[in-house]
C-alpha cells in the first residue's frame, strides 16, 4: 500500500530549514487537540476504575458505556437508538479505517467519495481497499458544501461527509443532509457522517445525520451510520471513546468483523468514557471557550463566526510561502490547506490557498498568535 505521508509530516518537511524567531515563544496552532485538561472528574474515574486492568474487556463494550452512549444521543439528537444500532469503538479514527475494509471487501471495483478537503483517514482507506475516489469538493463558490452529482453517486458504494467540518467549518442543515439519506436510498450506497466536532457548536445545536434520517422518512436508519467521538468534546483524545451508530443490519455484521481486530477498550476507559458522555456541563463550558477564541478572531482577523468545531480556513494567497513566513518571523505553526486535500478529476486542489488555524489554546495565547499572524498577513 503506498499511502501518502501525513500532513503534519509534510509540514516538518517544509519548515525543517527555517529557523523561527527565537523573540516569540512558540505558537503551535497545526492539530485538533484540545490544549485544555481533562475534566477532573473524568480523569477520577479513570483512576478509581483503574483495578479493572485485570479483566478483558469485551469487544462489543461494557453496558455501561453502551448505555452512556445511547443516553448521550437521546439527550442530544432526541433519537431513540436500540442496543443494536450501535458500537462503542475504540476513538472513530479506527473505524473510518477499518469499516470501509470490512464493507467494500466483496466489491472488486469499489468507489468512495468524500468531501475534499478531508481528514487523511479517508484516503488511507480508499487506498486500503483500492477503491476508485470520487472527490465532494468544498469551496467558496458552493459555501463549503457538497455538490450533488448523481451521476457520480450512483456508482459509490461508500459516501463518507464530515459535519460540521474539518476543515471549513461549514456545517448541513438537517434538511440537506435528509437530502442525502434520500440519494443513499435511492442509489443503494452506505451513507456515513463523521460528526466529531457536533458538539463544538458555538450558538445552536449541530443536528445529527441521524436526526435527518428520521426527518427522511427512514426511522431504520437503512444505509445510514454516523460516527462520534468524545476526543474534542470532552478534551479527552487520550481516552480513545467514540461510536458507529445506525443501521443495525450493517452493524451486526460489522461487529463480527471487530473481534477479530483487536481494538476493545480497556475497562477502566470504558467506565470513564461513560462518565463523560453523561455529563453537558463541563461540554458546555468547553464550547464558551472556544466561541469566545472565534471572537478574537473575529476581532483581530476579521473572520466571520463558524456556527461549529474550532477552525478557522483563513484565505491567504499563496499558502505555502504564507505559512513558511510565519514560523520564520513569527514563531507561528499553521497548516497549509493543500495538505489536507487532493486534485480533483480537473487536476483542482481546494485547499490551495488557505491555511487551517486550530484555535484550541486559552484567551492569552489565542490572542497572541492571531495578532502575530495578523502582523504577517499585513506585510
Amino acid at each position: 500500500m503506498n499511502f501518502e505521508p501525513y500532513p503534519f509530516e509534510k509540514l516538518n518537511d517544509l519548515l525543517q530549514n527555517i529557523i523561527p524567531n527565537a523573540a516569540y515563544e512558540p505558537s503551535v496552532l497545526t492539530i485538533g487537540e484540545p490544549q485544555f485538561d481533562t475534566p477532573k472528574f473524568i480523569q477520577e474515574s479513570l483512576a478509581n476504575n483503574a483495578y479493572l486492568l485485570k479483566k478483558y474487556p469485551k469487544t462489543s463494550g461494557e453496558d455501561i458505556l453502551r448505555d452512556a452512549i445511547r443516553g448521550f444521543i437521546k439527550t442530544r439528537f432526541n433519537v431513540e437508538v436500540q442496543d443494536s444500532e450501535i458500537i462503542p469503538t475504540f476513538g472513530t479514527r479506527e473505524v473510518l479505517f477499518n469499516f470501509p475494509q470490512f464493507l467494500l471487501f466483496d466489491k472488486p471495483e469499489s468507489v468512495m467519495a468524500y468531501t475534499n478537503p478531508f481528514y487523511q483517514i479517508y484516503e488511507g482507506a480508499a487506498i486500503a481497499t483500492k477503491s476508485k475516489v470520487i472527490h465532494l469538493n468544498l469551496t467558496e463558490a458552493n459555501n463549503f458544501k457538497p455538490e450533488i452529482d448523481e451521476e457520480q453517486l450512483s456508482s459509490c458504494d461508500l459516501v463518507i461527509l464530515n459535519f460540521p467540518n474539518n476543515p471549513t467549518s461549514s456545517m448541513l442543515t438537517a434538511e440537506e443532509m435528509a437530502e442525502w439519506v434520500k440519494l443513499a436510498l435511492k442509489h443503494n450506497f452506505v451513507l456515513m457522517n463523521d460528526e466529531c466536532y457536533s458538539e463544538i457548536y458555538t450558538d445552536q445545536k449541530i443536528p445529527s445525520l441521524l436526526e435527518a434520517s428520521i426527518l427522511a422518512g427512514n426511522e431504520s436508519f437503512k444505509n445510514i451510520l454516523v460516527i462520534n467521538s468524545i476526543s474534542k468534546r470532552s478534551s479527552a483524545p487520550g481516552l480513545r471513546s467514540g461510536f458507529i451508530a445506525g443501521d443495525q443490519e450493517i452493524l451486526k455484521e460489522y461487529m463480527k468483523y471487530r473481534t477479530y481486530i483487536g481494538c476493545a477498550s480497556p475497562l477502566p476507559l470504558q467506565a470513564a468514557a461513560a462518565d463523560a458522555w453523561n455529563d453537558e456541563a463541563h461540554v458546555a463550558a468547553s464550547r464558551e471557550i472556544y466561541k469566545n477564541n472565534f471572537k478574537i478572531a473575529k476581532e483581530i482577523l476579521g473572520t466571520e463566526i463558524p456556527e461549529a468545531t474550532f477552525y478557522i480556513w483563513l484565505k491567504v494567497g499563496d499558502a505555502l510561502e504564507f505559512t513558511k513566513k510565519l514560523y520564520e518571523k513569527y514563531n507561528v505553526k499553521v497548516l497549509p490547506g493543500e495538505y489536507l486535500a487532493r486534485d480533483d478529476f480537473k487536476g483542482e486542489n481546494p485547499g490551495i490557498g488557505y491555511v487551517r488555524i486550530a484555535l484550541v489554546e486559552d484567551e492569552a495565547k489565542t490572542r497572541d498568535a492571531l495578532g502575530r499572524i495578523k502582523e504577517c498577513m499585513s506585510e
